[in-house]
């Protein structure tokens, strides 16, 4: 019996990191990094951060917002090293610091949101 391939899992999340990082991370940039701390727009208090990130749908955006794009990350760079710079050789222990990073990244943003407040 042939073993079915787990490779269009890790290209669904890279394409789903991938949106995350290129529509939601810029908005983030843009409100943290210039919009607030310039004075462009009222900055929200701490209290009131505070009370947003205790809800459970805004700590399931935050947890999407961090771990998708560590997974889009993980598969790009994957393929950096195995296609241009072409170390296969090391396809497995690529595979492994590559997703196992993102895989750790993942579970320490989902344990920090979890212990939030």
């Amino acid at each position: 019996m042939e073993r079915q391939s787990n490779e269009a899992f890790f290209w669904t999340l890279f394409s789903a990191g991938g949106v995350i990082a290129a529509i939601l991370i810029p908005v983030h940039i843009f409100l943290f990094g210039l919009a607030f701390p310039l004075g462009w727009l009222p900055a929200p208090s701490y209290e009131h951060m505070m009370a947003l990130v205790r809800l459970p749908v805004v700590r399931i955006y935050l947890f999407v917002l961090c771990s998708l794009p560590l997974f889009h990350w993980a598969h790009r760079f994957r393929y950096t090293l195995f296609d241009g710079l072409q170390v296969k050789h090391l396809n497995e222990v690529i595979f492994t610091l590559c997703y196992g990073g993102a895989v750790v990244g993942t579970v320490l943003a989902g344990y920090l949101l979890w212990n939030m407040g």
